[in-house]
């Protein structure tokens, strides 16, 4: 028998005296050790299943206290820690102790004893154990949540101690010999595999008048509500709705509505953020909130009051975005309406009678989280009148004026920027929805007033510290951009009596000015502020001028200098992520809206250029402007001083217009994947226009109202846009044109008819699909339709090969013209070198020389008449003595030969070389200037 088998065996007399059977599992049981080795701290020896069998028997007097000794002797075994490998066989001896506590009182503290063991560190033998016990420790951890089902208080508690604890472990009192504590997360782990968090939860109905074992579990859950796993198990368990429709249960402690709150908080964000705003939104908990938040808004006092006020706000806030939460039936938007403007609007209601903010942080961020609830409930239609009773237009615009110092509450300049700013952000949402209070507050006044505020030089120091005052440090930027958003809302809603009254005040002109001073280049960190300026301004101009002429002249020379600005933008920068775009964007929008139709301003901006600025743009290639810029131009090519300016145009390699807008076509046609061969030439003349996606696109029959798939690739595409500009500049005499770019001509000058041509077969295929037979006429009709619409593809191939054999023979001709070029110039270079020996035989020899002169004194002697006419004076017309024989003046320089040593170039000839005298008058006779050694005549070429 070995050792361990002994000491279980006198274990067994021990405690009952009778021999059991023996279990397929090896007998637990702790090495047998010595005094001085249990001082070390290694376990005494210990039979479980002893101890469970004890446990469940029931026939003997006094086996209530040997079973309380047994369990006693357990915890002190293993009072410094549980080896996963005996987990199981504990947890067993807890549950049996828990089901023993309704008729025996006694076992309350066996329990929480062996709770308190759980406490301590989870001891591993092996690396191992924990993978080889994982199952066992989950199941075990997950008994705790069940154990909650005892009405026992004292039991309750010490089980979320125990919980709570796994999250604070501590290292073993006593270094165990041969074992390892546990990783520290292993108990978390387990906690989340063994599903605890969804029995905890479920726990919490039976604790409905037990507050303090509700804090207690409260407290279990604010732990186990910091894994994604745990938060996803609770929200299963409709954790959040049971936990806030409870928050206003009665609490002195004020810990019931931290810990629910802390709870709610971490379900909305590490589980499904949607599921729980679901939960939340009903009834019940939204009046449970309501009642909470108006409890702190009136009598919080203390930062801790106030930081939890603002907590539950947020949550409401979150709950607010869904539709369907009834916040207006729980009478919550009322409220929040009304503590959001009491400040700004005197009210008579007894909630805020007597009620101040004060500027601490905790009440400067309750009043920006209040005006951010305001964008979310203004959502919901229901609410307008809500907003008109409680006059929120009115306290909005009260921040929408020069800062000033205020009477009801001392903000700092800081803050009340910051409020500032977020009203007018406010109002761009609020306002739109309620136009009459708009103008009944003489909303375009006010902020046309502080626009104006804005643009002037007063001295202004702004903090642009918050998100809604980024880039407006020191300046006025944060408070113009907020404006003009503001303004730019009020205008696109094509409200006629709005629209009127802003150009009846001025402000287009205004605008203008306010744009010229932002031009004026800004610091790098203002600079995309300053864009979204000037966009804002463009696009707010383009809502008031468009569809007016009138406004288009108030617009006039000033507002096409300003677009013209923009267009002259460097292309590299709208590769930056500043806003150029955007800003080039409104650009375009403010042409057609402010220019087009309005003819002094078309011609001035001709005149300036402006249509080469947009084929500069266009020239770009960028896909996002094209469409918008082709658009434009078709419109002003209703201008006939257009075309010439269009045709005038030279891009980069000396491209023209129309060039550009044929290699744009090939281009889209390239991306749509219509079908072409090598030279751009129509492959299938029954769908010559055909893209991949209509071959892809069955054909299917529609009522008479929605558009096919041909008419709607009029308006995906630019190759209409492009038909209509090359339509307008006419299709002949187009300069600057390859035979590639005529190839793609002739499908661009058909493209009205094969369109039609697509959408008749449109009509056929429909007709077949919805099996109707046409009369004999109209099945003629279609027949001939289809026809000529094939024919004419077939001409324009037929077209196309004439123009590409053309070409061809074109090339061979140039190609002839540049070998005779070549020959010609073969033969120059011949000719040049054979001169050149000619001239290198007569320098190198003087009997070549003498030859080369006698031939040419021959020659020029032929030349002369025989008889001389009477009284004829005779000149000469060669030098006597110059051995040269290439045609002299009297004049030969020679830089070759210095005067030095010759004495000057006819030294040696009749004419000597004359020179001015300094008092002028005649040329004189001078005498050669001789040298020492003056060499023999030279033969000079």
């Amino acid at each position: 028998m070995s050792t361990g088998e002994a000491a279980a065996t006198s274990e067994t007399h021990e405690l009952g005296g009778r021999n059991k059977p023996s279990s397929p599992r090896q007998i637990p049981v702790v090495d047998v050790v010595t005094e001085d080795e249990a001082a070390q701290g290694v376990f005494k020896p210990m039979d479980l299943n002893r101890v469970i069998q004890l446990l469940e028997e029931t026939d003997e007097n006094d086996l209530e206290e040997k079973q309380l000794k047994s369990v006693k002797k357990l915890v002190q075994c293993y009072k410094n820690g549980l080896p996963l490998r005996d987990l199981a066989q504990i947890f067993k001896i807890l549950n049996l102790c828990t089901g023993k506590i309704e008729n025996h009182p006694h076992f309350v503290e066996c329990a929480c004893d062996i709770l308190k063991l759980c406490s301590l560190p989870f001891l591993k033998k092996k690396v191992s154990d924990e993978i080889t016990y994982a199952e066992d420790t989950a199941n075990s951890v997950a008994l705790l949540g069940d154990l909650m089902k005892i009405p026992s208080s004292d039991l309750r508690i010490q089980i979320c101690k125990c919980i709570v604890d796994f999250y604070h472990a501590e290292p073993p009192k006593k270094h165990i010999t041969g074992y390892q504590q546990a990783s520290s997360s292993y108990k978390i782990q387990m906690a989340e595999v063994g599903g605890l968090a969804k029995t905890m939860v479920q726990s919490m109905a039976l604790l409905e008048n037990q507050l303090v074992e509700k804090l207690w579990v409260l407290k279990a859950l604010q732990h186990l509500s910091t894994s994604e796993v745990n938060c996803t198990s609770m929200m299963k368990a409709q954790a959040a709705s049971g936990i806030c429709a409870h928050l206003n249960d009665p609490d002195p402690s004020g810990q019931l509505l931290f810990r629910s709150s802390e709870v709610i908080w971490n379900l909305l964000e590490k589980s499904s953020k949607e599921e729980i705003i679901q939960q939340l939104s009903n009834l019940e908990c939204l009046l449970a909130l309501k009642e909470v938040f108006k409890n702190l808004f009136i009598r919080g006092f203390s930062n801790y009051d106030r930081q939890l006020r603002n907590d539950i706000l947020v949550i409401t806030t979150i709950i607010a975005q869904n539709p369907g939460a009834p916040m207006i039936e729980s009478g919550f938007t009322q409220d929040l309406i009304l503590f959001a403007t009491f400040d700004e609007v005197k009210s008579q209601n007894p909630l805020v009678k007597g009620l101040k903010l004060t500027n601490s942080y905790e009440d400067f961020e309750l009043k920006k989280l209040l005006f951010n609830i305001i964008v979310i409930l203004c959502k919901d239609l229901s609410t307008l009148q809500l907003l008109v009773h409680g006059k929120v237009i009115l306290a909005l615009f009260t921040y929408v004026k020069k800062p000033e110092k205020q009477t009801i509450i001392e903000w700092s300049a800081a803050q009340y920027e910051e409020l500032q700013l977020h009203a007018i952000a406010t109002l761009s949402s609020v306002a739109p929805l309620l136009i009459e209070e708009y103008m009944l507050n003489q909303g375009n006044a006010r902020v046309l007033a502080f626009l104006e505020w804005c643009e002037n030089e007063d001295p202004f120091l702004s903090q642009g510290n918050s998100f809604h005052g980024t880039g407006g440090r020191g300046n006025k930027f944060a408070q113009m951009r907020y404006s003009l958003r503001l303004l730019r809302a009020m205008v696109y809603l094509e409200e006629e009596l709005i629209n009127k009254d802003l150009c009846e005040k001025g402000t287009i002109q205004q605008l203008i000015g306010i744009f010229k001073n932002t031009i004026s280049k800004p610091n790098e960190k203002e600079e995309s502020i300053v864009l979204e300026i000037q966009s804002d301004i463009l696009l707010t101009l383009s809502g008031l001028c468009e569809h007016h002429i009138r406004r288009k002249e108030i617009f006039g020379t000033e507002g096409v200098d300003i677009i013209l600005h923009v267009m002259k933008t460097d292309p590299k920068k709208l590769q930056s992520e500043l806003g150029y775009n955007v800003l080039l964007f409104s650009t375009l929008d403010s042409i057609w809206c402010c220019i087009l139709g309005c003819y002094p301003s078309e011609d001035y901006f001709l005149e300036k250029e402006g249509i080469f600025l947009l084929l500069d743009l266009l020239a770009l290639n960028q896909k996002k402007f094209c469409n918008l810029i082709l658009g434009i131009m078709v419109e002003f090519c209703d201008n006939p001083k257009t075309t010439a300016h269009v045709n005038a145009w030279r891009g980069k390699k000396d491209q023209t217009a129309a060039s550009l807008l044929i290699k744009l076509w090939r281009k889209e046609e390239k991306e749509l994947g219509v079908k072409r061969d090598k030279f751009g030439k129509i492959i299938d003349t029954k769908k010559p226009l055909f893209t991949s996606f209509q071959e892809e696109q069955k054909v299917m029959p529609l009522p008479a109202n929605c558009p096919t798939v041909a008419v709607m690739d009029v308006a995906e595409n630019i190759r209409a846009k492009i038909y209509a500009v090359l339509g307008k500049l006419d299709f002949e005499n187009l300069p600057g044109l390859s035979a590639e770019d005529f190839v793609t001509l002739c499908i661009i000058h058909r493209y009205l008819d094969f369109k039609i041509g697509e959408i008749w077969n449109e009509i056929c295929e429909e007709i077949k699909l919805e099996k109707l037979r046409p009369v004999s006429t109209d099945t003629k009709n279609l027949e001939a339709i289809t026809t000529a619409s094939e024919n004419i593809g077939k001409m324009v191939v037929s077209l196309q090969n004439e123009m590409i054999e053309s070409q061809a023979r074109q090339d061979i001709q140039n190609e002839q013209k540049v070998y005779t070029k070549i020959q010609a110039t073969h033969k120059q270079r011949e000719l040049a070198n054979k001169s050149w020996e000619n001239f290198l035989a007569r320098t190198s020899n003087a009997k070549t020389l003498k030859k080369a002169k006698r031939l040419q004194e021959k020659a020029i002697e032929s030349s002369r008449h025989s008889e001389r006419p009477q009284n004829a004076v005779f000149h000469r017309t060669d030098i006597k003595g110059l051995n040269t024989t290439v045609s002299s003046g009297r004049v030969v320089t020679v830089e070759s030969t210095p005067a030095r040593i010759i004495g000057g170039p006819l030294a040696d000839t009749d004419i000597a070389l004359k020179k001015l005298p300094i008092r002028g008058g005649a040329l004189q006779r001078v005498k050669a200037v001789k040298t020492m050694d003056e060499p023999k005549k030279s033969n000079l070429t």
